[in-house]
């Protein structure tokens, strides 16, 4: 892991924004670690891929496909998420984009609680979601 959380002993206990701030980055790394290692090196090819995985309606999507295998905690940092208040971007309904919210909250607090094994399958999880599509 790149980064260790020392500072803050319970991640969950963050503003749901900043969680969701820290979880699209972490989120937007692993698919493009994903597109990378299933061999996708043009670039260009590289960024048309991403925003396939990487928007409001595919992440919406993916935490729909998760809500059968989140934890209790999982599913209360994923409820807080999806009620946060922030400014929905023109290209996203209110709904889609209260969720994608929610599924970077989730990732975000998976990753500063240094939860990678989790991590990795809820990607896994929501990757394999969005393919389907």
């Amino acid at each position: 892991m790149i980064f260790k959380n020392n500072n803050m002993a319970r991640p969950e206990d963050l503003p749901v924004l900043v969680l969701a701030y820290i979880g699209d980055a972490v989120y937007e790394l692993v698919v493009r670690q994903h597109l990378i290692g299933a061999g996708l090196v043009k670039v260009n090819m590289l960024h048309s891929e991403t925003v396939k995985y990487v928007n409001a309606g595919a992440q919406s999507k993916a935490l729909h496909a998760l809500e059968g295998m989140l934890t209790e905690e999982e599913a209360s940092i994923v409820r807080r998420g999806r009620n946060a208040r922030g400014p929905v971007p023109r290209s996203a309904g209110v709904i889609e984009y209260r969720f994608s919210t929610a599924l970077e909250c989730l990732v975000g607090c998976l990753y500063l609680k240094g939860n990678v094994d989790r991590l990795d399958e809820i990607m896994a999880a929501a990757l394999a979601a969005i393919r389907e599509r």
